[in-house]
């Protein structure tokens, strides 16, 4: 095959499709677009360079965008069972103030994040002792809602009397009702 047919073209959409026929708008998702600043490879065919040349105004080709330079940098290294146990008689023998030296090559291993999880978890665990829950029986809180009514009610009457005393009339709430 060709380099052309491998090579691989980005497709950025960049304005909205609102207020342009419904065929530029199947051209869009034809390609694979979904929202406004998205982008897609697509192969670099003839094909899709005519959908393209279909709907020029609202998408863009993009330039390839080098990777940042993390991304080629392992998460971790896995070494040899022979290697790891090396490292790890080391690691007993050093001081606990001493750290690693990078001219000897060596690695620290780190236990896998599950595992550093369920440790943590299990710290967190030992810290705390649970409360005791306080258990409310039904008869006490029966009482206590009871109270708060009658609270609520009696505060409804003053506010009822206060009202009554403040208006002009006597206690008569609009002009056209009169007091039975």
């Amino acid at each position: 095959m060709t380099q052309k047919a491998h090579r691989e073209i980005r497709i950025k959409w960049v304005r909205s499709g609102i207020g342009f026929s419904y065929r530029a708008k199947e051209v869009i998702r034809s390609l694979g677009l979904r929202r406004l600043n998205h982008v897609v490879e697509r192969p670099d065919t003839p094909q899709v360079r005519g959908l393209l040349a279909k709907v020029p105004h609202l998408v863009e080709v993009v330039s390839d965008v080098s990777r940042p330079a993390w991304l080629s940098v392992p998460e971790y290294t896995i070494l040899p069972v022979e290697a790891a146990a090396e490292v790890a008689a080391r690691r007993k023998r050093r001081p606990a103030g001493e750290a690693l030296s990078e001219e000897k090559g060596e690695v620290e291993v780190q236990e896998p994040v599950a595992q550093r999880a369920a440790k943590a978890e299990a710290a967190e665990a030992s810290k705390k002792p649970a409360a005791p829950s306080k258990a409310v029986p039904p008869k006490k809180r029966a009482k206590a809602a009871e109270e708060r009514k009658g609270k609520a009610a009696a505060k409804a009457g003053e506010t009822k009397k206060k009202e009554k005393a403040a208006s002009p009339r006597g206690g008569a709430k609009s002009a056209g009702k009169k007091k039975k």
